[in-house]
């Protein structure tokens, strides 16, 4: 978030601590660099105490990042915040240790060695999703050209319910998004939507496996052969991308035999999100390509002044290695088998969470859990008081369930939505359970007198 200067002449824009006569004298500028220093003891303590307004993140049912790692992991990461994932001359065995991590995740998605995937490591889905995007237009653009003509604005197929870097993506690089609205009832794409925008300057079409919304996985399989068909009948090459940060290290332990990934053979690349269901602390995220050939060359730049030739295609430089290092862990402490049992136990915390919300009376479910451990609820009559209230009164009691309205077409709906992350035990569940049940009483017995509305804190 873009942030403005703050004025500095008043008493407001000072930091005055309460043990200040233990180990400081004097009030510390908030917006200004201090004219000397302080003893690290009370440097530590000063920020320590600031955070302590945070809310608590394992309390927080509104991210999807990971918010818990074993102590091992926190200890291999800490050991390599130091080490610059870009400089892998200096630093081989990382580099090394990214390879084989963009290597089995290639695999998870069932790329085939006979078509040289590649892969690279982003902070987060976002960084991923930019470079997908990239190689899309830029294929698009060679596709044009070899058929003889330059095109015309290229567009991209997705739907309103994709996160925001999606439309950053076609802000930053000029494609026209067509994007597909969504319907009280129906919070994912449908084939029938996808063709009726697709034309010779689509560079390709997004599918979302898991959205943020509700966390329902998109009909990829369909979409696909529809998408397969309308190509074939009107001489066309529009590919498929696969937008599965919150999905990917999902599907493949609890849905194996779903097809959404490299088994489909329009699906070029797919980006997932480390620092959500691959368990790891923010950022990291992955983007693979199904072959060499659909990762245009003049994407990859080539520098040499770290010591020696280093191939590169991120959009950030220098970043630490160590959450390559705590993918990597992961990786190795679980494998298959320790994936699928924290994921099926999540899912199933999720599921008894959403049977008993929907129990209680006042909710009606939009998705259950069953795809990733996400779901959302509604009020089916929120005429006395509405989701915002009972955000609110949750976070009164330490819980940050987010409330947002639906996607455009289909705002008039409201939800609340919980996602379940590991370190979220069921006996936690039935906690939020209980302080649900007594918000509800409350409101019930005693209604706000005006519900109340989104406002900017509540925008999805």
């Amino acid at each position: 978030m873009v942030k403005r200067l703050v004025p500095t002449d008043d008493e407001s824009a000072n930091l005055i601590p309460t043990y200040g006569s233990r180990l400081m004298d004097r009030p510390v500028p908030k917006y200004a660099l201090p004219e000397q220093g302080m003893p690290p003891r009370a440097a530590y303590q000063l920020v320590h105490d600031e955070l302590m307004l945070d809310g608590n993140a394992r309390l927080n049912l509104a991210t999807f990042v990971t918010t818990w790692m074993e102590p091992e992991a926190e200890r291999l990461m800490a050991e390599t915040f130091a080490k610059n994932m870009i400089d892998k001359d200096e630093y081989p065995q990382t580099a090394e240790i990214e390879r084989r991590c963009v290597n089995m995740v290639a695999r998870l998605f069932h790329a085939r060695e006979a078509e040289d995937p590649v892969g690279v490591s982003a902070i987060g889905s976002s960084e991923a999703v930019m470079l997908a995007g990239m190689a899309l237009k830029w294929n698009w653009r060679k596709r044009r050209a070899a058929a003889g003509g330059g095109g015309g604005r290229p567009n991209l197929v997705l739907g309103s319910n994709v996160q925001v870097v999606w439309e950053k993506f076609c802000r930053y690089w000029e494609v026209e998004p067509r994007y597909i609205p969504m319907a009280e009832g129906r919070y994912v794409i449908t084939p029938e939507e996808v063709l009726q925008r697709v034309d010779a300057d689509t560079i390709g079409v997004v599918a979302i496996l898991g959205t943020t919304f509700t966390g329902e996985f998109e009909p990829i399989r369909r979409i696909h052969d529809a998408l397969a068909r309308h190509n074939e009948a009107h001489g066309l090459e529009v590919p498929m991308h696969v937008d599965a940060a919150s999905g990917g290290f999902v599907a493949p332990f609890l849905h194996p035999h779903l097809e959404w990934d490299f088994r489909l053979p329009l699906v070029v690349s797919i980006n997932v999100s480390g620092h959500k269901y691959g368990l790891v602390y923010p950022g990291i995220g992955w983007v693979v390509w199904r072959g060499r050939r659909h990762l245009p060359d003049e994407l990859v730049f080539h520098v040499n002044y770290l010591g020696g030739d280093m191939p590169t295609f991120t959009l950030n430089f220098s970043r630490p290695g160590n959450q390559v290092v705590g993918q990597y862990y992961n990786f190795l402490r679980l494998g298959r088998e320790g994936y699928a049992r924290i994921l099926a136990n999540l899912r199933d915390t999720a599921r008894h969470l959403a049977r008993r919300v929907a129990a209680m009376g006042p909710f009606e479910l939009l998705s259950d859990g069953a795809a990733i451990p996400v779901f959302a609820f509604r009020l089916r009559d929120a005429a006395r008081y509405s989701v915002y209230d009972v955000s609110e009164r949750l976070r009164a009691r330490g819980w940050q369930v987010p409330a947002y309205t639906m996607p455009p077409d289909a705002e008039a709906v409201s939800v609340l939505r919980v996602v379940v992350r590991e370190g979220f035990s069921r006996d936690m569940a039935d906690l939020l359970l209980a302080d649900l049940e007594h918000v509800v009483a409350d409101l019930e017995r005693d209604p706000p007198r005006t519900p109340a509305a989104p406002s900017p804190q509540f925008r999805h």
